[in-house]
């Protein structure tokens, strides 16, 4: 993976929190290649490789997936639990951006294996920062 961009998945209904993700990394010239789907169906269908996401080439298993909780079709905490519960992307790091502070939403994130659960600032500013500190942590720091 050395030199090789890192493969995230963002699951994000919101196109301008989706925008803000993207542009957040490549201004701090976070190396990836970011796949965004915009609800909970097509994460299924992209994680599974179903439907438009058969092609493996073009729609690689992720390296770390970002993922909003409230998305249509499939709830967030569905797709997380989904995402755990199989032997083949279990392992993939799963980063909750939400708007929600709602504990009951934590904790069941957490419940069900989250790896980290972060709240998206209403700041640009601050959530700029998180993004950076997060490329950093998760596509930097982090071993793959």
């Amino acid at each position: 993976m050395i030199g090789e961009p890192i493969k995230i998945l963002l699951i994000e209904d919101n196109i301008d929190h989706a925008e803000l993700v993207i542009r957040c990394f490549e201004k701090h010239r976070i190396m990836n290649s970011i796949y965004h789907v915009n609800d909970g169906e097509k994460a299924i269908d992209y994680l599974f490789g179903k439907n438009e996401f058969l092609n493996r080439a073009k729609f690689p298993i992720p390296n770390l997936i970002l993922l909003d909780l409230r998305i249509p079709k499939i709830d967030g905490l569905e797709i997380l639990t989904q995402i755990k519960s199989n032997d083949e992307l279990k392992f993939i790091p799963v980063v909750v951006l939400s708007s929600s502070e709602n504990e009951k939403d934590i904790h069941t994130a957490y419940s069900q294996y989250v790896n980290s659960y972060l709240v998206k600032p209403l700041d640009f500013d601050k959530f700029s920062s998180m993004m950076e500190e997060l490329g950093f942590y998760w596509l930097g720091w982090n071993k793959f």
